[in-house]
C-alpha cells in the first residue's frame, strides 16, 4: 500500500470536491475509507494498492474531470 497526497491547483466549490471524491473512489485499488478531499487546502489524500493502480492513474482520473494536479507525493505505508 502507498499513501498519496495530491495538491491541486484550485477547487472552486464544494461540488468540485464531491466530483473528485466520486471519481477517485470508483477506481479499483483505492482504499475508499482513506480518501479525503479538502476544499480549503485543495488536497486529495488517499491510500492505494500500487499493485492494482498507480498514482498516475489517480491523477489522470482527476485530470479528466478538468482539475489540474499541481504535484503529488507518495509514501509507502
Amino acid at each position: 500500500m502507498q499513501k498519496a497526497t495530491i495538491q491541486l491547483e484550485t477547487l472552486a466549490c464544494p461540488s468540485c470536491m464531491q466530483k473528485i471524491e466520486g471519481a477517485v473512489k470508483a477506481l479499483d485499488g483505492v482504499d475508499k475509507d482513506s480518501l479525503s478531499v479538502s476544499f480549503n487546502s485543495s488536497k486529495v489524500k488517499v491510500n492505494f494498492d500500487d499493485e492494482k493502480i498507480s498514482i498516475k492513474d489517480i491523477e489522470n482520473a482527476i485530470d479528466r474531470l478538468g482539475y489540474e494536479v499541481k504535484k503529488s507525493q507518495v509514501k509507502a505505508l
